[in-house]
This record gives C-alpha cells, sequence and structure tokens, in this order.
C-alpha cells in the first residue's frame, strides 16, 4: 500500500481533454495523460483493501491493486509485468473500456472510485516509452497450426496467447486490414488506430501470421482450413445489426451505425469507401439507440458538421447514482454522459420511433415518434410500456441511424458451411468451460459465442478459449501457470 492516508488526502481525478470546441476539428484522442504528480495521487489513492471487489469486477482478473502500488512507487517494469499478466492489451482496454471495476472499488461505496482505467493506460504507454514491450518468441514450437478466424480483440487476444506457448498460429481477417471492431467500429478520437497498428507489429515480430482480405467460406475454402490446420478458433464477432421495420424504413438517408463509422474510420486512414456515402454533413441526424455505438455516432455526427444531432433511448431515463435495486459492488445501470455527449446532443429517452416520412424524390425527411409510459414488475426493471395518447410528433430528420445493438453474428458463409451449433440466440453454441463447438477441432469465443458485450469480455472469452484449445491439442495447459508464474518471479 504506497499512501495509506492516500484514499483520504486526494480525490479522483481524471486527465484534461481539450475543449469541444477544439477536438471537433479533427478525429485525434483528445484526453491528455496525466502529470507526474497527479497520477502519483491517484495511484495513492488505492486502499489495498483486504478483498479487492475491483478484481471480480473485471472480466480479466487484473490485479489492480499490486500495479496501482507499483505506479505510486513508480516501478514501471514491475507495474507492467503485473498488468500484463492478465491483459495482452491494455492499450485498447484502458482506452474504451467502461471500467467496471470502479463499480466494484471498495472505496466507491462512499467516495469516487480509484481511476483504474488511466492508471492502466498509463501503465502501457509509459511501458512502451520506455521499451518493456518488446516481441517475445516462444524458445520452442509445438508444430501444431491453429486458425483464428477474426481479428478482433477476442481472435487477437487468443491468438496472442496460443502464439506464446508455441502453436503456429494464423490469423485470418476478411477486412483489408487487422482489428476487426478496434480498426473500423471504434472511431479514432476514442482509439487511434496506430494503437492497434503498434500492437499487431508487435505480435508479427513475435510469429503471428495475419492474412487480411481473407474471408473464409468465400475466398478461403473451408475444407483447406479444416484440413491444414489442427484447432481452428471462429471469433468473428456479433456481426448483424437490429433492424427496426416500420414504414418508411425503405427511404434513402436510413443506415445501421456500423456502416457509418466504418466509412468515416476508413476516411481517416485514407482507405477506399465502400458503397453509398454516408455524411452528417449540414442533416438533421437522429441516432436511434443509446449504448456506446450511438455515442459515437453522436461524436462522429458532430466532427461532420451535422445541423443537429439527436438520441433515442426506447427506455425511461435511468437514475443519476445507485439506487436500492443495484447496490455496491453491481455494475450500476445508472445515467452516463460520455465525451461525445458532451460536444452537443439532443437526448430523450422513453421514445419509440413509429414511421419514416419521406420527401418526392425517395428521401428521408421526418420522423413519427411517440412518448412512453414504462412499467415496472419490481424495483427499476422494466416490464412493459404503452405509448402515451397525444404524445405524438414528428421531427425533422434526413439522416437516421440505427444503434440497437446486434442480434447474431452472420450465419451465411462460414458458419452454416461449417456445420456448428447454434444456441437460442443464434450465437455459436459451446460451453464456458471448454468453448468447444460440437465439431471436436472447432472452438469459439467473444461476441460471437457470447453475443455482442465489451471489448474487455472478449479478450477474457479470448484468453480462455486459448487455454482449451491449449490442452485439446497438448493433454494440458500451461498458459494459466504462466501468469501465475510472472508474479511469483518478481
Amino acid at each position: 500500500m504506497g499512501n495509506i492516508t492516500g484514499f483520504l488526502e486526494y480525490t479522483r481525478e481524471l486527465p484534461e481533454k481539450r475543449p469541444p470546441q477544439e477536438r471537433l476539428n479533427d478525429y485525434k484522442e483528445f484526453v491528455n495523460m496525466f502529470t507526474d504528480e497527479k497520477l502519483n495521487q491517484q495511484a495513492g489513492r488505492c486502499m489495498n483493501c483486504g478483498t479487492p471487489f475491483c478484481h471480480d469486477g473485471c472480466p480479466l482478473g487484473n490485479i489492480i491493486p499490486e500495479f496501482n502500488d507499483a505506479v505510486y512507487r513508480k516501478s514501471w517494469r514491475e507495474a507492467y509485468d503485473i498488468l500484463a499478466s492478465t491483459n495482452n492489451f491494455p492499450e485498447f482496454t484502458g482506452r474504451i473500456c467502461p471500467a467496471p471495476c470502479e463499480a466494484s472499488c471498495v472505496l466507491a461505496i462512499n467516495q469516487p472510485a480509484i481511476t483504474i482505467e488511466e492508471i492502466e493506460k498509463h501503465i502501457i504507454e509509459i511501458a512502451f516509452e520506455k521499451g518493456y514491450v518488446l516481441p517475445k518468441k516462444p524458445n520452442l514450437r509445438t508444430g501444431k497450426k491453429i486458425a483464428v478466424v477474426g481479428s478482433g480483440p477476442a481472435g487477437l487476444a487468443a491468438a496472442d496467447q496460443l502464439n506464446a506457448v508455441g502453436h503456429n498460429v494464423t490469423v485470418f481477417e476478411r477486412d483489408d486490414h487487422i482489428g476487426g471492431l478496434l480498426r473500423y467500429g471504434i472511431p479514432d478520437f476514442k482509439l487511434e488506430k496506430w494503437v492497434v497498428e503498434r500492437r499487431v507489429k508487435v505480435m508479427e515480430e513475435e510469429g503471428v501470421v495475419f492474412r487480411t482480405n481473407a474471408n473464409v467460406g468465400v475466398n478461403v475454402a473451408i475444407n483447406d482450413i479444416l484440413r491444414e490446420y489442427h484447432a481452428i478458433v471462429l471469433a468473428g464477432g456479433s456481426t448483424i445489426p437490429r433492424d427496426l421495420p416500420i414504414p418508411g424504413r425503405n427511404l434513402k438517408g436510413i443506415h445501421f451505425a456500423m456502416d457509418f463509422l466504418t466509412q468515416q474510420n476508413k476516411r481517416v486512414s485514407n482507405l477506399p469507401v465502400d458503397g453509398e456515402d454516408i455524411f452528417a454533413t449540414d442533416k438533421n441526424v437522429v441516432i436511434i439507440g443509446g449504448g456506446d455505438t450511438g455515442s459515437d455516432c453522436v461524436g462522429t455526427s458532430n466532427r461532420q458538421k451535422a445541423s443537429t444531432v439527436t438520441q433515442f433511448e426506447l427506455l425511461p431515463k435511468p437514475p443519476e447514482a445507485r439506487n436500492d435495486y443495484m447496490p455496491w459492488p453491481t455494475y450500476p445501470m445508472v445515467l452516463r454522459t460520455s465525451s461525445s455527449h458532451e460536444e452537443g446532443v439532443k437526448r430523450h429517452w422513453a421514445i419509440a420511433t413509429k414511421e419514416f416520412t419521406g420527401d418526392d424524390n425517395g428521401n428521408l425527411k421526418a420522423l413519427k415518434i411517440v412518448d412512453l409510459e414504462w412499467k415496472f414488475a419490481t424495483g427499476n426493471k422494466p416490464s412493459g410500456y404503452e405509448e402515451i395518447p397525444g404524445s405524438e410528433a414528428e421531427i425533422p430528420c434526413e439522416l437516421a441511424l440505427f444503434a440497437m445493438g446486434f442480434v447474431h453474428p452472420q450465419h451465411e458463409g462460414l458458419l452454416e458451411q461449417l456445420g456448428v451449433d447454434l444456441d437460442d440466440r443464434g450465437n455459436v453454441k459451446a460451453s464456458e468451460k471448454n468453448y468447444q463447438t460440437n465439431i471436436s477441432k472447432i472452438f469459439t469465443a467473444g461476441d460471437m459465442r457470447r453475443g455482442q458485450s465489451l471489448v474487455v469480455w472478449a479478450i477474457s472469452e479470448g484468453r480462455e478459449c486459448a487455454k482449451a484449445v491449449d490442452q485439446y491439442l497438448m493433454g494440458s495447459s500451461v498458459l494459466e501457470a504462466r501468469d501465475e508464474n510472472i508474479l511469483q518471479e518478481m
């Protein structure tokens, strides 16, 4: 415990951000780094509590009090070794994780939580700066070949782990660049793509082979994969978006959020854009869906200089703080205001879109909406809603973006040709115990297995799946022991 009274001396602080009027003119990250003094203070707030609930709150089980203590003592190599023992990609989670660990922080019972996410980001950036993050090629190769289909966080984590224990890993990505959701789903102002490319370069130097424009089941024959590789990891993500089939759905100007975000990410990277250009410039934009993807659309629309940006959420407005139905240390479903919201948006809750209306040329011009009254079964859990009579309204809209989540992975092509079983939700069926499908050599991890979730959960699933694959191929796995040994050596 670096500073015994730190949590009494200092309150929670976050690094400064560039002001909205400045950052809206580019797609660069805008969160500054802590000064040495502030980083020392924030790490010193950690109480090193007897039962660190933050471990359980983090899907990766990050060893948080220990790396906080190392940061406070400025033992950067130790802090990096502790963090890297459980998290393959702290540079991703340190930027885009909603930090469930902070919700479970013991200090958060009656004070603002430790700035765990920011400290994590600082550890890995300092580690890169000091040259601690170096390619580590395995001493021996097992001769086993593994195909990882999908290069999002789950696929990258599985590949990283499996390569580390000596297997020959090839990652197949159907897009033109590696990263999956990290590359094309998350805007550059939250995660600049050099961060992804930096990690991919390290993995390449460690021996992982990456193949882009490789769509397994389309231009890469499935039979070749099955014949050539000893095991296959399906990590393609949950890619089929939830639609809104109401009158006027076929009008021009209605798009899925991911199509909009992907296009802008490609423009920022000076890559060609496929299909019809989607722009928010000088338009009244309505984003249907209140989650992180919707927030990303808000930030992107404002950077494209939309006339107005409005965000709808079907559910009622959440409370601003925990209540009796969301006690600590559970993750609280409270009102969250993102940096994109700070940049300008009209937010509405308990709203249903009834119809899209268009002009004579088939272009979207307005939305017909209605207010909802929600009913609650027990506590704060909604059980249904009714439309409020007389609340119908029409608002101008030339660009509507669906950010209502994803229903399941794409079935056509890869999954249908493989013949893997699906669960009731349409995800690839495999247990959390062994991540193995009904075909013994085929495993699955991430959103493709568990459904739409967080990047931190995808990394966790990739790690656990890698251990299961290693056990399948070798009879036992040293992956878990490898992590423990790192800590024992310190």
